[in-house]
């Protein structure tokens, strides 16, 4: 089911790449959208403010008074509402992203953990926001909450007592209401902090053209559908006709039906259920990368380049004259192998017995990627002509299975990440490893399953990262297919083009050559 769902995303998520390209394509930008939608949701919510009158009886005017200037202060209270409701969107498409794609468990649990509770402080926060319009769904959703949490009995006399008559509302009491609408979205921001914490370089801006188509998208929807209000409160009669928000007020209709207890009950087993995911079950992982010693020199590359800072830089312990060493942190280290591709001791030029990196990843050593290779182009001299051209294909865990690849004159090998591999063992392949192109294939552009593994090796490739891929190596031998995992058919097509550019740079050679 998982994997109907995985490619059900990513057939989406190719669909929006031609639409909008691999950049701005929103899929892959729901975490980033969601920071932005805070920060919309905030500007305006400070502008709203001003203009606010925190007292019971001014609170619903001075609202009416910004809804009627509806070509500015309408707008930005509109604009309020949408960016709330589209960052509950995008934060609730976020999380089932990552838990179709299984990105919840191992070291992610930390980004999980603290998901759930910004998705309880942004439903407090935006469920605050109505009490304070003071119309009528403003009474229903106060009464019905302060009646949910009097269950709990930790207020020492029910809070809803304070919604009986009119008179028992007063100006006091309200503020303190204005009071939790501000501190709340505070939190918000510190969780969200914490949320990316423990991410190298993590992204929390969208790219500049979807903020702003986003924020075009928003004021549109506020000037075609502006945000209205109920009729005053009035706490002598119970509303009878209301428009809820769906995106906040989605469980008020199942406390009417099903009581304040069992409703708790629901909510306590949803989150202790959504808390103990990424243990259910246990995630099997191969072995952490592991540092030697004796041949690190500090250089701090793999530091550098490791997606979820699982290595730090600290001084040296073996006495050899170098200042710092890598040291691996396993339960932070994701097995992806970028680091082993920013190693600059990681080439295959070597004795395979002297075959072997500063950084390892003890199930996927470089010496058995190098026998893999060899044995790869052993495989093909049976069933290769001189004049057919051998390919390899290196790909990804996450993207394009290589062993689906129809051609007896095509070998693929697997790694955890593209990024793992060294740009020398381009250079083997094409020299010494006797194949006449190498295709690198990878999840598709932004979209990669360790954040930076492909970024990374576009920059190696391209001599903007070391360690890069040497001048020498020629370009047109190389072929990159960024695809996903149920774009096999775009794989093959593109191996095969690439493969008669091939013959035709081998004739072209010869030509030249004579």
């Amino acid at each position: 089911m998982r994997i109907l769902l995985q490619n059900i995303f990513l057939k989406l998520e190719a669909l929006f790449d031609r639409l909008f390209g691999p950049a701005w394509n929103p899929i892959r930008q729901l975490g980033t959208l969601a920071f932005f939608l805070f920060w919309v949701a905030a500007a305006t919510g400070i502008y709203v403010y001003i203009l606010f009158d925190t007292s019971v009886a001014g609170a619903f005017p001075s609202v009416q008074r910004m809804t009627e200037q509806w070509y500015f202060a309408g707008v930005m209270r509109s604009l309020h509402r949408y960016a709330s409701d589209a960052m509950v969107a995008t934060a609730l498409l976020h999380l089932v992203r990552e838990f179709i794609f299984d990105r919840y468990r191992g070291i992610r649990w930390f980004a999980w953990i603290t998901g759930i509770p910004i998705l309880l402080f942004l439903f407090t926060s935006g469920i605050s926001g109505y009490w304070l319009v003071w119309d009528q769904l403003a009474q229903y959703v106060a009464i019905g909450s302060m009646e949910w949490l009097d269950v709990l009995g930790i207020f020492g006399k029910p809070v809803a007592n304070n919604f009986l008559t009119p008179d028992s509302i007063n100006d006091r009491f309200f503020s303190l209401l204005v009071f939790v609408h501000i501190f709340v979205p505070l939190f918000l921001l510190f969780i969200m902090w914490m949320h990316v914490l423990r991410l190298s370089r993590p992204r929390i801006n969208p790219p500049r053209g979807l903020a702003i188509s986003c924020l075009i998208m928003l004021v549109v929807l506020s000037l075609a559908k502006p945000a209205i209000s109920h009729a005053p409160a009035n706490l002598e009669m119970v509303p009878t006709i209301l428009h809820l928000d769906w995106f906040y007020m989605l469980f008020y209709p199942l406390f009417d039906e099903w009581g304040a207890k069992t409703l708790w009950v629901v909510t306590g087993g949803v989150v202790l259920i959504f808390a103990a995911l990424p243990w259910i079950p246990p995630l099997k992982q191969p072995k952490a990368a592991s540092v030697n010693l004796d041949k690190c020199n500090g250089c701090a590359r793999c530091f550098d380049d490791c997606p979820y800072g699982a290595i730090t830089m600290m001084p040296r312990s073996d006495g050899l004259p170098f200042e710092r060493e890598a040291i691996v942190d396993p339960s932070v280290c994701s097995r992806c192998g970028v680091c082993v591709g920013a190693c600059p001791v990681s080439s295959p030029f070597r004795q395979l017995s002297d075959l072997e990196s500063a950084i390892e990843m003890p199930d996927y050593s470089l010496a058995n990627l190098r026998t893999m290779i060899d044995q790869a182009q052993e495989s093909l001299k049976s069933s290769s002509s001189k004049d057919e051209s051998k390919v390899i294909v290196v790909g990804c865990d996450h993207s394009v299975d290589t062993k689906q690849i129809k051609d007896d004159r095509v070998v693929g090998v697997q790694l955890p990440c593209i990024g793992m591999l060294p740009p020398s063992f381009i250079d083997y392949m094409l020299s010494e490893g006797g194949f006449d192109g190498v295709v690198l294939s990878g999840c598709r552009e932004g979209g990669c399953y360790h954040r930076l593994g492909l970024r990374w090796t576009q920059e190696r490739i391209a001599g903007l990262r070391d360690p890069y891929l040497r001048k020498r190596v020629p370009r047109e031998r190389l072929l990159k297919c960024w695809a996903s995992r149920t774009e096999i058919a775009r794989l093959q097509a593109e191996i095969d083009a690439f493969k008669t550019s091939l013959k035709e740079h081998k004739v072209e050679s010869v030509e030249g050559g004579r």
